[in-house]
């Protein structure tokens, strides 16, 4: 069952269409035929089994790979013709994944401050904003640690906040929880909610647990390389 009720398209963060993307010279298909759209400040998660193509939907959206066919866009603008997709993700995308991603010689202050090399602040302008998003996410303690020195939970919030330096649009967030234990999965999805609801971030997380996803205003279910379960968001059943 494909997605109903498309909403105006001049409404949309992300809207898709017959979305497709194959691997392997088109043997392996990882996608086939994805409707789907995403509104302003919504919080969506897609679940599904492994394989289900969950990431490479995630992918596309971060512009990290280029459909096969169908259309996807970003506010009305095809992301696949983006004249520079590395600005597009610098400016509006905020990534965070489940291995973390920090650059082990690093310390957590200079990790949070690598989005913001290529956007003009000064060195003082980069390391106020880094000790800001620190001090949101309860790290201001740690900073001079390497990544090394820290749990997987502390390894995670740090990756939110460098998520947020370039203060993105977007959240995508792949399996954020996936490395990490209850306890310390519940304290980054609790401040993943926290987030989204101050800085009224666009937030689409990418998780197989079913108890997250319930607290997303919308879940997404895929299976086979489809979607088979996407519920109209809140602001278009109001109409």
């Amino acid at each position: 069952m494909m997605e109903k009720g498309s909403p105006d398209s001049e409404a949309l963060v992300y809207e898709a269409r017959g979305l497709t993307k194959s691997f392997d010279g088109g043997s392996v298909a990882a996608l086939r035929g994805v409707d789907f759209h995403v509104r302003e400040g919504e919080f969506v998660a897609v679940v599904g089994p492994s394989g289900c193509g969950k990431t490479t939907l995630l992918q596309l959206l971060g512009s990290l790979d280029r459909p096969s066919s169908g259309t996807l866009t970003y506010r009305g603008k095809s992301i696949a013709n983006l004249p520079d997709p590395s600005e597009y993700r610098a400016r509006e995308i905020g990534f965070i994944f489940q291995a973390f991603h920090l650059l082990p010689t690093f310390t957590v202050v200079e990790n949070v401050q690598i989005p913001m090399f290529e956007g003009g602040l000064s060195r003082s302008e980069r390391a106020g904003r880094a000790l800001e998003l620190l001090n949101d996410v309860g790290l201001e303690h740690r900073l001079k640690h390497f990544p090394s020195e820290l749990s997987g939970g502390e390894r995670q919030r740090v990756a939110i906040a460098r998520s947020l330096a370039n203060r993105p649009s977007v959240l995508l967030a792949d399996e954020p929880t996936g490395n990490l234990d209850s306890e310390n999965a519940a304290h980054v999805v609790e401040l993943l909610l926290r987030l989204h609801k101050e800085l009224g971030t666009t937030l689409i997380l990418v998780t197989h647990d079913l108890a997250i996803a319930a607290l997303a205003a919308r879940t997404v279910r895929m299976k086979d390389g489809r979607i088979v379960e996407a519920p109209v968001s809140a602001t278009q059943t109001s109409r």
